[in-house]
């Protein structure tokens, strides 16, 4: 049966010579991949150079429940990523973002509210002028509320140590090993606040933005199945 939906790029796979695996983020059917032709003619009807990473776009697909991979019919581009296509920043910005995101949403069933704060996540990182290096930040702390695991912050006040475990701020260090030390407790409550408008305001040295970008991937895998390290972080982590 056909279906029109709206996707986000999360990255290709090789699959035979004639095709790869697409992975999108779909508003109606959540994480989804589809067999994307490889041919570069003049007459192909869905062009490869549209699945570049967080790529947003319009699809009418064939969707078989059972099936592990789907059928598009037809691609066509929502709007188009001048900046994360050229600007070496937004580039491995995007590349850090699709990698990411295809393994946290992998459990994801919020897609439609998920899919319009990515897609919105999306825009603004392509319009970004100012607190470009920060951008991450704002989405993973944004982001952790629609997978359910958004952190307790109703518990700082004298309370020093953050619980990774728990999502919560605690008194006492905890009896396990996965918490935040003092220092790093401190930069989470400030984080508490950072979102896409004020991203700009928070001052943050390369070595403060990769710890703080550490302990959230420790946060995420503590609370999502099966999350390996990420191939672009090395990338990310040279941003000023």
């Amino acid at each position: 049966m056909l279906y029109k939906t709206e996707g986000i790029v999360l990255g290709t796979t090789s699959y035979s010579d004639t095709y790869s695996i697409a992975h999108l983020f779909t508003r109606d059917f959540g994480r989804t991949s589809y067999l994307l032709p490889m041919s570069r003619g003049k007459k192909t009807k869905i062009r490869s150079s549209l699945f570049f990473p967080l790529s947003v776009l319009h699809l009418e697909v064939e969707h078989m429940p059972l099936h592990d991979v789907q059928k598009l019919k037809e691609v066509e581009r929502q709007f188009p990523l001048y900046e994360l296509c050229t600007n070496m920043t937004k580039v491995s910005m995007a590349f850090f973002i699709s990698e990411f995101l295809s393994f946290v949403l992998r459990e994801s069933d919020n897609n439609e509210l998920t899919f319009d704060y990515l897609k919105n996540s999306i825009e603004t990182l392509e319009a970004a002028e100012n607190g470009l290096a920060n951008f991450h930040l704002a989405l993973m702390m944004g982001l952790t509320r629609f997978l359910g695991i958004y952190p307790n912050a109703e518990l700082t006040g004298e309370r020093s140590f953050f619980d990774l475990q728990h999502g919560e701020f605690v008194l006492n260090e905890p009896m396990h090993a996965y918490y935040l030390n003092r220092k790093e407790s401190v930069y989470l409550r400030d984080l508490y606040r950072i979102n896409f408008g004020n991203m700009h305001l928070f001052k943050l040295s390369r070595n403060n933005r990769n710890e703080i970008v550490d302990r959230l991937l420790d946060y995420y895998r503590l609370h999502i199945y099966n999350f390996p390290p990420l191939k672009s972080l090395e990338v990310l982590r040279e941003l000023g």
